[in-house]
């Protein structure tokens, strides 16, 4: 298939293969960002899940842009209604947000990390924690991101500049990373 979208058009005409592509390819990272968004691991799922369903469903003329962009949009959009409807705040220590494949030593380094980072990404505040989210755990350009939000480009750079700082800082007071490091 040449590409996402086409890969879609065959799914939608009932392509089981070209569904479980798609679903392969896309989950992990999707279920990553609802996560962080959320703070919850079966919400991300069911989240992601229904960001599939109604790909599945919405016969969508867009078809410009980015696949992923477009994919991450949905979610994203359905993880803010999520977030407003439930109005929580769940603990993160609980979810695992590495990759299950690495030696059990080098898993655990790993889970320890991403739980600060996580951590720290979810004690920023609504507006810099979801641009941050889009940025880093959904791989969007910023230009992407602009779109995706319906915020200024200059606004998307500058709350992620103060995002990735705020974080810098919590994670440099909690001894993860030295105080030396650029940036």
């Amino acid at each position: 298939m040449s590409s996402d979208w086409d890969c879609l058009n065959c799914a939608q005409r009932g392509d089981e293969t070209a569904w479980c592509y798609l679903v392969e390819q896309y989950s992990p990272p999707l279920i990553k960002m609802t996560l962080l968004m959320t703070g919850s691991m079966s919400i991300a799922q069911d989240l992601v899940q229904e960001t599939f369903v109604r790909l599945l469903r919405h016969r969508s003329k867009h078809r410009e842009g980015s696949f992923k962009a477009y994919l991450s949009t949905i979610a994203y959009r359905l993880a803010l209604k999520e977030k407003k409807r439930s109005q929580r705040n769940l603990s993160l220590e609980s979810q695992t947000l590495t990759d299950p494949t690495p030696s059990p030593l080098k898993s655990v380094l790993l889970k320890e990390r991403d739980d600060y980072i996580a951590n720290a990404i979810h004690a920023l505040d609504e507006h810099h924690r979801d641009i941050l989210i889009l940025r880093f755990y959904g791989n969007h350009s910023y230009d992407d991101i602009a779109r995706m939000t319906n915020l200024p480009i200059g606004t998307v750079k500058s709350r992620i500049f103060y995002a990735v700082k705020a974080c810098r800082k919590t994670l440099q007071e909690k001894g993860i990373f030295d105080n030396e490091t650029p940036g």
